[in-house]
């Protein structure tokens, strides 16, 4: 049976199938960062303007390259930090640049992006202790104010979606302050590749491949083997305690099932979430929101979802947050 295809979804997969195909695993790295940033940066064009700064992280034994996007005035009552996806192996503030930007709009709340150590160089933990050490950041003043975690939420894509759940994770087991709420869009929780949606759209119709997805976990997981339950894998952990999470899966992603799955767990381990299954649409469809209704559907749900967190915990009293109507 052929799948439902968005026929926006359609019009794009047709175009970027007539253009030249690259397999990024047969090249050096930088070559292969080079050539992702050029196909991937220019999907930004035309995303909302607003006041945005490029900061830098402390983060001890190297520095991080940061950006902060405000859509409202300072000062900072609340935060969104966003997580990018790429695999743990491409990606940065500048390939996620309209993403965070509609994120930012969507919610009306400011989003802070950052440029995390990448594999195969940084394999895990690196990029779950530079996200970690962003929230610390903006904890102890960063910004200028100490904003306690109960004003932050944290949010990511694909292989950003895994990190942001292994650092609530981490700071929940670490005894820290949990943040308000989290958003995670089409993220990949564990590398099982035995599920229906490997099985149904892994063979390269729908851009993300399961064999490149084996690649990026082998990038990501170094030293660690496949069947680890470390936080490299966070599906497999204990999910108690979470704070109340909005799960995003597309409907032609091999990863639909990780979402699917991780759902059931959240059910059954107690924490409150919801998760939208969008059909028509393939992995990393985010970035298309200037060609894809579907796609800013998908961040404004997300922006909602966050926004009725930061609400309902009546952060400061008085503030009150509602996300954009356009």
């Amino acid at each position: 049976m052929t799948p439902f295809v968005d026929p926006q979804m359609q019009a794009i997969l047709d175009r970027l199938r007539a253009g030249p195909q690259t397999d990024f695993r047969k090249m050096p790295i930088a070559e292969a960062r080079r050539q992702s940033d050029a196909a991937t940066i220019p999907w930004s064009d035309g995303a909302p303007e607003m006041h945005a700064r490029t900061l830098t992280v402390d983060a001890g034994t190297h520095a991080m390259r940061a950006r902060l996007y405000l859509p409202v005035e300072e000062p900072i009552v609340s935060l969104i930090l966003y997580v990018h996806g790429g695999g743990w192996t491409f990606g940065s503030i500048d390939t996620h640049d309209g993403t965070m930007r509609n994120l930012a709009k969507a919610a009306q709340c400011p989003v802070l992006g950052i440029d995390y150590r990448l594999a195969p160089e940084n394999p895990f933990p690196a990029p779950l202790e530079d996200v970690l050490t962003a929230i610390a950041f903006v904890e102890t003043g960063g910004l200028g104010t100490p904003l306690p975690a109960q004003r932050m939420a944290i949010a990511g894509d694909s292989a950003g979606a895994n990190l942001a759940l292994a650092a609530l994770l981490a700071r929940r087991d670490r005894g820290l302050p949990q943040l308000v709420s989290a958003a995670l869009f089409y993220g990949c929780y564990a590398p099982d590749f035995t599920t229906a949606s490997h099985a149904g759209f892994g063979g390269g119709t729908y851009l993300l491949t399961s064999v490149n997805m084996r690649w990026y976990w082998t990038n990501f997981l170094g030293r660690e083997d496949a069947d680890t339950t470390s936080l490299a894998t966070p599906m497999r952990n204990d999910l108690s305690g979470l704070p109340p999470l909005y799960l995003s899966a597309a409907g032609l992603d091999p990863l639909r099932d990780d979402t699917l799955q991780l759902a059931e767990k959240l059910a059954n381990s107690g924490v409150s979430f919801r998760c939208d299954h969008v059909p028509g649409v393939v992995h990393g469809c985010l970035r298309m929101t200037r060609e894809l209704d579907a796609a800013r559907a998908m961040i404004r749900a997300g922006a909602d979802f966050i926004v009725s967190q930061f609400n309902e915990k009546d952060l400061g009293g008085t503030q009150s947050w509602s996300a954009a109507t356009s």
